[in-house]
This record gives C-alpha cells, structure tokens and sequence, in this order.
C-alpha cells in the first residue's frame, strides 16, 4: 500500500502522493484498492461546477473512508476531529486526502475549472452520515 503523509494532527486523515508515470504522450496516474488505495473501492464520485464561495461536504461519516483528489483546478479541505483542525490545499492530481474515521470535513474555495473526484470504501449510506456539528462534536466526546 502507499504511504501515507501526515500533515496536521487530525487523526485519520494524510496526503497520498501517487506515481506519476510520463513520457512523451502525457502524463498518467493509476490508482488501485488496496495498492495506492487503503481500501476496497465501492464507489466513485465527482463534482464540477461549484460556484464562488459554496461549502460541499459539511459533514462526518461513522465508518467510511475516502479519498479526495483535485483531478483539474483546485479547491481547500478543512478537516477537524472535534479538537484540531487542519486545511489542505488540494491542486495537485498527483496527491489524494485519505480521510478516516470519525472526521469532520468541508470543501470550499473552488477555482472555476475544479473537478474534485472522491473514491469511497461503500456504497451511499444516509445512516452512515454525521450532517450536524454539535451531534458530530458529541459523538467524539463519548467514543
């Protein structure tokens, strides 16, 4: 599996720089499950289009893992584990955010041309969501 950087203190999520294999015809990056992926893919996900100043995300999950990537533009992932929070900077299709556990994240900042893609170790689960803050910030204080 590929390693993980830590930037920040937020348990549970890191940077992944991915191989980045170039020649004369362009630049390619594969990423496989359990390779440069720490999990089983089970869904993919992107988003384009996001005007000036909207916030996606807004959110936790109990148990899913992702994986954010900046495939064009770029755009800034505020991260927090109920104490600490950390912001990425995401510009580089080479560096994908891991973010695990009981994490708290937000997307914003968005260039024109962004397209984020998020690789998820499930399918779409509603209960699987932490949509409040306050019940977000009690869930960590009791687990």
């Amino acid at each position: 599996m590929k390693k993980c950087m830590v930037i920040g203190e937020i348990m549970g999520t890191c940077l992944i720089s991915f191989d980045v294999h170039e020649d004369s015809r362009g630049s390619l990056i594969a990423v496989e499950q359990f390779k440069e992926i720490p999990f089983e893919i089970k869904r993919v996900y992107y988003m384009w289009g996001t005007d000036k100043g909207i916030v996606r995300g807004k959110h936790a999950h109990k148990d899913l893992q992702q994986v954010l990537i900046c495939l064009n533009g770029s755009c800034k992932v505020s991260t927090s584990d109920g104490k600490t929070k950390t912001e990425y900077n995401l510009k580089n299709p080479k560096d994908g955010l891991l973010i695990s556990g009981l994490v708290w994240r937000e997307m914003y900042d968005f260039s024109q041309d962004a397209v984020l893609m998020v690789i998820a170790s499930d399918h779409y689960n509603e209960d699987d969501y932490i949509r409040d803050y306050e019940t977000f910030l009690e869930l960590v204080r009791n687990s």
